[in-house]
């Protein structure tokens, strides 16, 4: 594919991608909600989906074709460690999945480690309630910082743009499908854990409790926890006692836009 078409085509793939499972994700909240929402949709909704799409025009203007964009020049200019090592296409694919899954999870721990990054993402935790919409409410900073950190590794590796497309789309996904107020059938749940982070395996992560709050830091798959020692095993289907900062309390402002946006620059 010509890098003149690349940017509009990686778009409407990741759109389109996005519509359908966001619609069926909604669907399922509404068919089987875990957990009573208190705090109307209207109100958390036109934040959440508010800074989303802030997000996503502030990445569109200062990265035209994202990470994608990266891995067709490290392929132009036959840079990057897969570029230099004998590995086939489909090689070098799983690989970047994997790469990418590891580093996402790796950046999440150090969000909650280093104050100042910390900062930055306690507007996700902030949400005062845990639903599908939580998936995009990220602040901008955040999502400069982690589109420059897997710039710099697909760039590094040479990875493969078709793999970096692949996972851009698996993330997007698998964060809308965790955060999701929703669980998977009681028989099911145990055993797809060991897989994916699943939506009961995830709240664990939202609560105000920090033991429960630097735990469970995958968005896709489990085994990043599991191998590096920060899984913690839900309880059922049962929320935490209490969810948002585990640093402060719920205000009013939580749920407004402009002040989630000045957030990390307040006291």
């Amino acid at each position: 594919m010509a890098d003149s078409t690349i940017v509009p085509a990686e778009a409407c793939t990741r759109l389109i991608v996005f519509a359908i499972l966001l619609g069926l994700l909604i669907l399922w909240e509404r068919w089987a909600a875990t957990r009573v929402i208190h705090i109307s949709r209207a109100r958390r909704w036109s934040t959440n989906f508010g800074i989303g799409l802030f997000d996503t025009l502030l990445l569109r203007f200062i990265f035209p074709a994202g990470a994608v964009g990266a891995a067709l020049f490290a392929t132009k200019q036959h840079t990057g460690f897969f570029h230099h090592v004998p590995v086939t296409g489909y090689q070098a694919i799983v690989a970047s999945l994997l790469l990418l899954d590891l580093t996402i999870y790796l950046q999440h721990r150090l969000l909650h480690a280093v104050p100042w990054l910390w900062r930055i993402h306690r507007v996700h935790h902030a949400d005062p309630e845990i639903d599908v919409s939580t998936a995009l409410r990220f602040h901008p900073l955040e999502s400069v910082l982690s589109m420059l950190l897997k710039t710099a590794v697909v760039i590094c590796f040479g990875m493969p743009a078709i793999g970096v497309l692949l996972f851009e789309m698996i993330l997007n996904s698998a964060a809308m499908f965790n955060h999701t107020n929703a669980s998977l059938p009681y028989h099911l749940e145990p055993w797809a854990r060991w897989i994916v982070v699943t939506p009961d395996m995830h709240r664990i992560h939202h609560s105000t409790n920090p033991a429960d709050a630097n735990r469970n830091f995958g968005f896709s798959v489990s085994w990043w926890d599991r191998l590096l020692g920060s899984y913690r095993r839900p309880l059922g289907t049962a929320f935490p006692k209490s969810i948002g900062l585990p640093d402060g309390k719920a205000t009013p402002e939580h749920v407004r836009l402009i002040w989630l946006l000045l957030m990390p620059f307040r006291g």
